[in-house]
């Protein structure tokens, strides 16, 4: 989940395999909530990314425990964040943030879900990238009971301190909350903005840039829907090439869950202007999913929608292509937008995709836009944690989609699960391995290294799971590790690590 919430403890033997590059050195343990010191040297001239907290060049991984239990208090939630380095991820240099941390808006209450959502920028146009956190259960002084809260923890040199409150919802909007965030320049002035739903359907957006108080004093827009609908994902990026970023969102009809479709709306120097649905070629509109990314997988100067449709056995099935056991569909984009008359879906009977499919599989049920293999195409990686390996079920498994000139396609495609030589572990039984995905080049070698989550991982613990890509595979040798609370030093009953990842 990109924008969202853009996106796990080991078993004994899952301790970090042998030789693998993630973990060097002892290792500090930190307590459940507190914040080490990320102590990696920056470069004042490395190149800054959008995922990149300390400013050293390399993207950063920050990962949700929404359910977690934190002061005692259950589903209050925390991130964890671990840095990247030249030999990719390293565990040494990292943080666990909740908001029992000193700095952090809030304090830790049942069913806050700090975490729910993720996403990152640079909100106060200091060089170095910002992580923005949705609280959606959180109850605010301004908005009553449930009203949700987004937050911001400061990207600086010694990695995320401090942060601010953005944005609060009204009573029950959940404001902030599963995957209903993301960020992007909707009115091409330069400042990010914070884009986020109320009452689940209204996109609120607030204008940018951000002081350190969290206020912006750029006024907001609130674009509104006529129509009882939900909104599942949100994702940002340039679909019409104008070089103002533009906001994408799968919805439903609130009731009527099988009523699921791809909306977008344009930037401008207005902001953004009215939603935009998505046609199919049959001239009704295109049948959408529950989460999505943007990219521009065909490399023509037009970034294009990625929507990931997991839940089926729905009525809307039987007029869906490659609707059994989930789907992958592309959107390229246009001058005139998204266009869905040229839209391709991939499920595991396509030509190429390994496999086959099954009712349940949960294909698509997350999806990530980057460039693993190093070609110069944006590739789709996808989670099946509904993915039965043998008679272990729902063990899970991750699907890399590889990019061309053409769009998407399976021939290439590549599947990792925990039974992968040189992956840590074994499939056990509701693993979910895949619930939540993420791309991202952690070593700077010009491929999108791959992490997955498993939040079912040791009776619901959840653990992650981090790949350096190659030229040819996503799994390299001694490229693989994996990762979890007992690392961490938190509270692994029932916390899900893995559950979502920030985009």
């Amino acid at each position: 989940m990109t924008s969202r919430s853009h996106r796990r403890s080991p078993r004994g033997r899952l301790v970090v395999a042998t030789g693998v590059t993630l973990v060097a050195g002892a290792l500090a343990i930190p307590g459940a909530g507190a914040v080490t010191s990320a102590t990696t040297a920056t470069t004042p001239s490395a190149k800054r990314l959008h995922d990149d907290f300390n400013g050293d060049g390399y993207a950063d991984l920050a990962v949700a425990a929404p359910a977690a239990t934190v002061d005692g208090k259950k589903g209050a939630g925390y991130v964890a964040v671990v840095y990247g380095s030249k030999n990719g991820l390293n565990v040494t240099t990292r943080q666990v943030v909740s908001q029992s941390t000193a700095g952090v808006p809030g304090s830790p209450e049942v069913d806050d879900g700090f975490g729910g959502a993720l996403t990152t920028a640079d909100l106060d146009r200091d060089g170095y990238a910002d992580l923005v956190v949705g609280v959606g259960g959180e109850d605010t002084a301004d908005g009553g009971a449930e009203s949700g809260l987004a937050e911001v923890l400061w990207g600086g040199a010694k990695g995320l301190s401090g942060g601010a409150a953005l944005a609060t919802g009204k009573a029950y909007d959940g404001l902030g909350g599963q995957g209903r965030l993301t960020v992007g320049d909707v009115n091409g002035d330069g400042a990010e903005d914070l884009v986020t739903v109320e009452n689940q359907f209204n996109l609120r957006v607030v204008n940018g840039p951000f002081s350190r108080d969290g206020s912006s004093g750029h006024g907001e827009q609130i674009v509104r829907d006529e129509f009882d609908t939900r909104v599942l994902d949100l994702a940002t990026g340039d679909l019409n090439g104008d070089g103002v970023t533009d906001v994408a969102a799968t919805q439903n009809d609130g009731d009527e869950f099988d009523a699921r479709r791809v909306v977008y709306w344009l930037g401008g120097e207005q902001g953004l202007a009215p939603y935009t649905t998505v046609q199919g070629s049959d001239g009704y509109r295109l049948q959408g999913g529950e989460n999505l990314d943007i990219g521009d997988i065909d490399q023509d100067g037009f970034d294009d929608i990625v929507v990931g449709r997991a839940v089926t056995g729905y009525d809307s099935d039987l007029d869906t292509p490659t609707a059994k056991g989930g789907r992958v569909t592309w959107i390229p984009g246009g001058a005139e937008g998204a266009d869905g008359t040229r839209a391709t879906h991939l499920n595991q009977d396509s030509p190429g995709v390994p496999g086959s499919a099954e009712r349940g599989d949960g294909f698509g049920t997350d999806v990530q836009v980057a460039d693993v293999d190093g070609d110069g195409h944006p590739d789709v990686v996808t989670g099946l944690p509904g993915e039965d390996l043998g008679t272990v079920s729902d063990a899970g498994a991750v699907v890399v989609l590889r990019g061309t000139r053409a769009g998407l396609t399976g021939a290439g495609a590549q599947a990792v699960t925990q039974n992968t030589p040189n992956v840590p572990g074994s499939a056990e039984k509701l693993d979910a391995f895949g619930k939540a995905v993420h791309l991202a080049d952690a070593d700077q070698d010009g491929l999108a290294d791959l992490a997955a989550g498993a939040p079912g991982e040791n009776g619901n613990a959840g653990s992650v799971w981090y790949f350096r890509s190659g030229p040819t595979t996503v799994v390299s040798p001694n490229g693989t590790a994996t990762f979890g609370n007992t690392l961490l030093g938190t509270t692994a009953t029932g916390a899900r690590l893995g559950t979502g990842f920030a985009y």
